[in-house]
């Protein structure tokens, strides 16, 4: 069983209630289930923490092991340089994720520090980004 790692990044746990307009109704909790069901060939593993530091120690730990990870690095993926170095350091493939088109956005979000160091990018898609990264990962 191949298996797969999900990090989200900062106010993501907030998904449901904020600004319910970009990100919509449905929290990442209620989401996860219908993902797991749709891969259930695969191991999904979720993490979420609103502190930089455990995104990195999560890539560290899951990124030479795992067949691939999907990174939502929130406001990081405008910021963290830091964020960008974990990703070029390990072996498994990462694809940043989305939920918003960040180039359809506020100006500071349309660079992302992440995108060199990735496999794909997919914005834009809502929460169905997540199911597309994980059927380009699983390809």
């Amino acid at each position: 069983m191949a298996v797969y790692v999900i990090i989200n990044g900062p106010n993501l746990n907030l998904l449901g209630k904020r600004q319910v307009e970009i990100y919509g109704t449905l929290s990442f909790d209620e989401w996860l289930p219908q993902l797991q069901n749709r891969f259930s060939e695969h191991e999904l593993i979720y993490r979420q923490s609103n502190h930089e530091g455990d995104l990195i120690d999560w890539l560290h730990e899951f990124g030479f092991t795992v067949e691939g990870i999907i990174l939502n690095a929130g406001g990081y993926t405008h910021t963290s340089i830091a964020l960008a170095d974990a990703v070029a350091s390990i072996k498994s493939p990462v694809v940043e994720v989305h939920i918003s088109n960040i180039l359809e956005r506020e100006s500071f979000r349309h660079h992302s520090y992440l995108s060199a160091c990735c496999v794909r990018t997919i914005m834009g898609k809502g929460l169905e980004g997540y199911a597309e990264a994980l059927t380009f990962l699983s390809m």
